[in-house]
């Protein structure tokens, strides 16, 4: 109960500064896009050492309250910067605000996951992510909710406070649920993990779980990000202020969460605890093919959506592809992590979800610009995301049964437990 309601203020914190974000990639458009993430890449692979020294020299709980700490201070530093975005400008502003949200991500939602998969057992996890994640996704459909509700109101500058105080409340909570476990038998979370700063870089050549798990994140990211920039595009096209394109943002965001959260509360939890995590992974893959492939197939028709005239692949892909990764891969993802060692927990789970992401963003959003020099449209686009879900679904094959994996335990019947509130 209490890693869900962090993780809904987790949640609810970045989806409130997410649209903030967004809006900065649509006043600037997708040929900004590769100097943003060409940034962001950069500043990751920077952090990784950083974050290995901070992982393998403080013990748990002192790492989630300085590193939470942090960034609620960062949030407010912000406000001004935002007040002025006129004149600092949003492409300047952006790539400052797009580095600092994925460092964001690196200290705040993955950080989460790991600590999750440090305190449950693998069978638990089956058991309890999907509802935890379906926690995050209550926060990530609140937070749309709220900026919608209050960025006519008070514009975009103050929502960076409102974020602030959602963040303050997840730590504490985390805080709390620390400790609480920590006095448990045979808790490890007094102790620190130690070893190396670069060990996050060096298990993804040594453990073939993790070399798949990054191979997943391109090919995901791949399709994810071209749909981003036709957003950013589109975006750009439509929307002439800070204020409308949050609000749009905004929206495509509540759709998303609003699928993912369907999803987590019906055929998640029994593909995961029924079938195992690795279907978690299969399953979406699948999805993402036949959806593809339909685009390549249908074109690009235009439809209603949310009183917008949206491009069908962004619509449904946007949205669907989206859904699916928050509602079903991303729980499947973080128990197979419970089967791994304590330090790949947290440093190789962070580097592929970071650095590697990063860098998947940097290649097709240069990538999608130069095809579309040459004269590719939506069709044709499509077409190559299909060939790459088709990579995926063999990749997620291999990563949900990978031989370094440990045993996955059997999940019992009754749901008290051994889970700690």
């Amino acid at each position: 109960m209490l890693s869900a309601l962090a993780f809904f203020f987790v949640m609810t914190s970045y989806y409130i500064i997410r649209p903030v974000r967004d809006q900065l990639s649509g006043a600037v458009g997708s040929q900004s896009l590769p100097l943003f993430y060409g940034a962001v890449f950069v500043v990751m692979l920077l952090m990784t050492p950083l974050f290995g020294a901070l992982v393998a020299r403080f013990p748990r709980r002192q790492l989630l309250g300085w590193s939470y700490s942090f960034f609620i201070v960062c949030l407010l530093a912000f406000v001004p910067a935002f007040m002025a975005q006129d004149r600092i400008g949003a492409r300047e502003l952006g790539v400052v605000f797009f580095v600092w949200v994925s460092v964001f991500n690196l200290f705040v939602v993955s950080l989460f996951w790991s600590f999750m998969a440090d305190i449950f057992s693998s069978g638990q996890a089956r058991r309890v992510f999907s509802l935890i994640a379906l926690g995050g996704m209550a926060g990530a459909i609140f937070g749309p909710l709220v900026t919608k509700l209050l960025v006519h109101l008070i514009g975009v500058a103050p929502l960076l406070l409102v974020s602030s105080v959602s963040l303050t409340a997840s730590m504490i909570l985390l805080l709390r649920l620390s400790a609480s476990h920590d006095r448990q038998p045979g808790s490890q979370g007094d102790e620190v993990i130690g070893g190396s700063l670069w060990a996050g870089i060096k298990q993804l050549w040594s453990h073939p779980f993790l070399r798949y798990m990054a191979l997943l994140m391109l090919f995901g990211d791949g399709i994810g990000t071209l749909a981003y920039a036709m957003v950013a595009d589109y975006a750009k096209a439509n929307f002439a202020d800070a204020v409308a394109r949050t609000a749009f943002y905004n929206n495509l965001d509540l759709a998303t969460n609003l699928l993912g959260a369907a999803l987590q509360l019906s055929i998640t939890p029994w593909l995961l605890v029924r079938r195992g995590a690795g279907w978690g992974l299969v399953v979406p893959s699948l999805v993402n093919l036949v959806l593809l492939a339909a685009v390549a197939l249908i074109g690009s028709g235009s439809v209603s959506f949310f009183g917008y005239s949206v491009p069908l692949l962004l619509a449904v892909m946007l949205v669907i592809t989206r859904g699916f990764a928050y509602g079903m891969t991303k729980p499947a993802v973080d128990a197979l992590y419970t089967r791994v060692p304590r330090e790949m927990r947290y440093k190789g789970k962070n580097f592929v979800e970071t650095a590697v992401w990063r860098f998947g963003d940097l290649v097709v959003t240069s990538a999608v610009s130069w095809l579309r020099m040459l004269g590719w449209g939506i069709g044709g686009l499509a077409l190559a995301g299909a060939g790459v879900a088709a990579l995926a679904t063999l990749v997620s094959r291999r990563a949900g049964w990978s031989p370094d994996l440990e045993p996955e335990e059997r999940v019992r019947a009754n749901t008290d437990a051994e889970a700690p509130l």
